[in-house]
């Protein structure tokens, strides 16, 4: 199919409303996504499913053993999910969330300021990307002088995130 082709986009209001993460161990992603990113725990179904969400919702993560108990991540260099995104309302609760992984002592693989968002990448215990973001006001987002987007990638000041909403 050529993109250029389509007549017609789709509805602005379309939106992704919740992913589902196969899992090895259901406990130890429970952990990862409740006792350190701070997500609750609405319905779970043994050791085979759990759903979880931020303000009661039904679910905005389901984690689930169905087809991979016990099972490792994919090998590097092949399909599959790139990173699950998680957006957060602002920079404080961004900061808040960034406190939380250096007490839990996880590991980041990187932190980038994209002029659109500022983003913390790292990976959940079954090697699941995870990128925590939030999103800046689009009349602050960079552009063009003809007005187009002109994201870019440059390092993350970890330390001021971290002064956001410091007590």
């Amino acid at each position: 199919m050529n993109v250029k082709t389509v007549a017609k986009p789709i509805d602005p209001r379309v939106g992704i409303g919740h992913v589902h993460l196969k899992v090895a161990d259901l406990d130890r992603a429970l952990n990862f996504y409740c006792a350190v990113l701070g997500f609750e725990l609405q319905q779970r179904f043994g050791t085979q499913a759990a759903f979880i969400s931020a303000g009661g919702y039904h679910h905005h993560i389901g984690l689930n053993t169905w087809v991979s108990k016990g099972g490792s991540p994919p090998p590097p260099r092949s399909t599959g999910l790139y990173h699950v995104a998680i957006l957060y309302p602002n920079r404080t609760t961004l900061a808040d969330a960034l406190r939380r992984l250096i007490a839990a002592e996880v590991e980041l693989e990187g932190a980038a300021d994209h002029g659109v968002s500022e983003a913390i990448y790292l990976r959940d215990p079954d090697g699941n990307g995870v990128e925590l973001y939030r999103d800046r006001a689009p009349a602050d987002w960079p552009r063009t002088p003809s007005g187009e987007l002109a994201m870019f990638t440059r390092a993350l000041d970890l330390d001021a995130l971290l002064a956001e909403g410091a007590v």
